[in-house]
């Protein structure tokens, strides 16, 4: 066979970005858009992760999914690698904390730098691997040890590239930027500088880009509300080929941390200039509209104004002034009173209103970390939501939906949130699980979102209300930024945008403008900086990857000059920037949601070490052929119990049933079973916590499980060593059944774990004397577990 790096690219090759696994193994996602390459560990040895090559089909592997070669690496995208400094035998290696990325990298004697074994460090990639050789680095910055409080988040924001410091011309341009709003400023604008808005936020919030004021008004003869909702104006000072829209762009969003927030622009316009703070003058944009008693917008205007917030509310605050108006904070604001009163019988107006739309109301529990001074967790609770939540949210999805009708009336170019309809493949999976619970989706092939509404409302007083919510959830497609308007199918509106948080979204800040465009009857069109990357990762399915495959297709032609390439002509000439635009958007949308999610689960993590040994209940929320997913129900934590776990028989994966049954004893476990479980090990390094079965109510045929009751934890918190099974899992992967797992074959390869290298052996439990990557495994545990396959999300 030839080798790899002989092979001479042709027209038959495909161009694709890579895609690592933790597992070794790997994807090239083709640019195309057509089906994912795999790419088996000896390939990925070549490449890293995020890395642009040109790819040849093969053939298929065992899964019937193509199979390909690396015929090149046409760019290599991680210049910067961030992780840990170990020692190995006398040769120092960075483990990188990004686990696609599948190579350990090379410290020459000179390239440590000041940094200590242990330490988190970023690593300047000098030489990148082959087939032959590993890459070599050097490192260019310490950020401390792991244990550091805030480590986790600085880990986060390099390891998916999260832009974090601002560049000097755009730290340059906001100060230049006045700390107040000059007279200049107010030409043209509306002042409502006598209108008493307030703001409402939660207790913890910095800035407040939009502020409330609602009236009764006569419409002609008909009774009804004035609803003001002014909102930042924040296009006044960011304005377009500027250093400060140049990072706005970069970023497209604010990335929110527990204690931490990575703001899309500076502080001084973030918090100061475009903060809606009481008692001062601030320039917003405003949409004026008429709503009547049933709900319906009636007449709605944009326009620039001054104003002088009032008041600033937070959530609790309102709610408890709305539900006691007699209380100490009624009294407190007595003066504020009618204007809350107003807003909340406006609220219960277009709630009323979004229940007969058939808009899909889910009810899910968001928790929050609760930490102290030096960044250690005391514990994680629910948010709490109350009606002043709601009602602030049904006053912005007013605005955005005029926002969306005013664009769309004036066909302007523009981004609309879209959110589309369930896929086909989706929906069978959807009614094969309804089928099981006696429930049935209405709607035929092609349901309504108030189809879904009032299948929501026949599961809410069921038992198992949130196992079946949570698989109504997972048939949804996600939503995402776009210019064609397909409206959006979770609110159930014909048209959407997002109007209402320009000062930490960006397609917000876009539609302000193109908004402003109008009314000055001129045209916007945006202009993409050469400077700014845009990020075009393509997702995995849907209607966003045909996007991301357009938009692809459309900058690579104009960095070209394709002739003859069809572009669109007149008033949609700039329809491919919109689309870059939308799925830049869009994808650095998913990245903020991915870097949010990494740090919540380190620091779950990170908390549930001093809980090893332990016993919980849990609930059952996740259902693979590899094993149970397991929410704690007072800690609202979750881990996994693997399949391993459960017994000395063949575990049957039903997906439609989303159960495990076993073949020859029948026990059954669903979502929404009950658990009583041991957390046996955490797992820092791959975000994982694994719990041992102790119970289960409701797993064995027709009622409860008659499994062995194991020992709880003394009362040192030390686990009892019969809490933790001493049979190991190999780390390489098993081969398995589509369909099935087989836990005897699983005991029985768990030998080969023994003939693992010792470096990384002692890597993962810390026995070399040197710092070890695994913190928190408990005596007598199991040794790491590799998922074969990714929990789907």
């Amino acid at each position: 066979m030839r080798k790899a790096k002989d092979l001479v690219p042709r027209e038959a090759d495909r161009l694709g970005t890579v895609q690592g696994h933790r597992d070794g193994f790997g994807f090239v996602i083709p640019d195309d858009g057509g089906e994912d390459i795999f790419l088996s560990e000896r390939e990925m040895s070549r490449v890293m992760h995020g890395d642009r090559v040109n790819v040849r089909v093969l053939g298929t592997d065992r899964r019937g999914r193509p199979e390909g070669q690396i015929v090149e690496v046409v760019l290599h995208a991680n210049k910067v690698v961030i992780g840990r400094l170990l020692n190995e035998n006398g040769v120092l290696i960075v483990a990188p904390e990004d686990k696609r990325i599948g190579h350990d990298i090379l410290i020459p004697p000179k390239g440590q730098g000041n940094a200590k074994l242990g330490q988190v460090v970023s690593v300047e990639i000098i030489d990148y691997p082959d087939s032959y050789r590993q890459a070599v680095g050097r490192v260019v910055e310490v950020l401390g040890e792991i244990d550091d409080p805030g480590m986790e988040i600085e880990i986060a924001v390099r390891k998916y590239g999260v832009p974090h410091e601002f560049s000097a011309a755009a730290m340059k341009e906001a100060a230049a930027l006045p700390d107040t709003v000059q007279q200049s400023d107010l030409e043209g604008r509306v002042d409502l500088r006598d209108v008493p808005l307030v703001t409402i936020d939660g207790a913890d919030a910095r800035d407040f880009d939009d502020a409330v004021y609602c009236e009764p008004v006569m419409y002609g003869q008909t009774k009804a509300w004035r609803l003001i909702v002014a909102i930042a104006d924040v296009s006044h000072y960011v304005k377009p080929g500027q250093p400060l829209d140049d990072e706005g762009l970069l970023r497209a969003t604010s990335v929110y941390f527990p204690r931490r927030v990575i703001p899309m622009l500076p502080e001084k316009i973030s918090n100061g200039l475009c903060s809606l703070n009481p008692g001062v003058d601030r320039l917003c944009m405003v949409c004026d509209s008429v709503v009547d008693n049933n709900g319906i917008v009636l007449a709605y205007q944009f326009y620039p104004a001054v104003l002088h917030s009032a008041q600033r509310f937070t959530y609790d605050t309102v709610w408890e002034i709305l539900s006691n108006s007699k209380g100490p904070e009624a009294t407190r604001f007595a003066q504020f009173r009618p204007l809350l009163t107003n807003l909340y019988s406006l609220y219960k107006i277009l709630l009323s209103a979004r229940e007969k739309r058939g808009a899909i109301e889910f009810e899910t529990t968001e928790t929050q970390i609760i930490s102290n001074e030096l960044g250690k967790i005391l514990r994680i609770e629910p948010r709490l939501r109350n009606d002043a939540h709601r009602l602030i949210e049904e006053c912005m999805l007013t605005a955005n939906v005029c926002a969306a009708d005013f664009i769309d009336k004036n066909k302007h170019l523009s981004l609309y949130r879209v959110h589309g309809e369930p896929s086909e493949e989706k929906l069978v999976t959807l009614r094969q699980v309804l089928r099981t619970s006696g429930l049935s989706l209405g709607g035929g092939e092609k349901p309504k979102p108030r189809d879904y509404a009032k299948l929501m409302r026949e599961i809410k007083e069921r038992p198992d209300a949130n196992m079946l919510q949570s698989v109504v959830l997972r048939s949804m497609q996600q939503a995402m930024y776009q210019p064609d308007n397909e409206g959006h199918f979770g609110l159930a509106y014909p048209a959407y945008s997002h109007f209402t948080s320009p000062i930490r979204r960006y397609p917000d800040l876009l539609t302000h403008r193109v908004i402003k465009s109008i009314l000055q009857k001129k045209p916007y069109v945006p202009v993409l900086p050469p400077k700014v990357p845009l990020n075009l990762t393509l997702p995995r399915k849907g209607k966003g990857r045909e996007n991301a495959v357009n938009a692809k297709k459309s900058q690579s032609d104009a960095k070209a000059g394709v002739k003859g390439a069809k572009t669109p002509k007149g008033a949609n000439a700039a329809l491919p920037i919109w689309g870059q635009l939308g799925v830049h958007c869009s994808s650095n949308e998913r990245r903020a949601d991915e870097a949010s999610r990494d740090v919540e689960a380190w620091l779950k993590c990170y908390y549930m070490r001093d809980h090893l040994g332990q016993e919980y209940a849990g609930t059952v929320t996740g259902v693979a052929n590899f094993g149970l997913f397991i929410q704690l129900e007072n800690l609202f934590v979750e881990g996994m119990v693997h399949v391993t776990e459960l017994g000395g028989d063949y575990f049957q994966y039903d997906e439609a049933r989303q159960e495990l049954r076993g073949e020859r004893t029948g026990i059954r476990y669903r979502l929404g079973d009950r658990m009583h479980v041991l957390v046996s090990r955490v797992d820092l390094d791959a975000r994982k916590i694994e719990f041992s079965l102790v119970k289960s109510v409701g797993a064995e045929p027709g009622g409860s499980s008659n499994r062995r009751q194991l020992l709880l934890a003394t009362d040192t918190g030390r686990p009892n060593k019969k809490a933790a099974s001493k049979r190991s899992r190999p780390d390489n992967k098993v081969p398995q059944k589509p369909s099935g797992i087989n836990v005897n074959a699983a005991k029985s390869a768990g030998t080969l774990g023994a003939n693992q290298s010792k470096s990384k052996a002692a890597r993962k439990t810390g026995k070399t004397g040197k710092p070890g990557r695994s913190i928190g495994k408990p005596a007598g545990s199991k040794p790491p577990v590799r998922s074969t396959k990714a929990r789907r999300k």
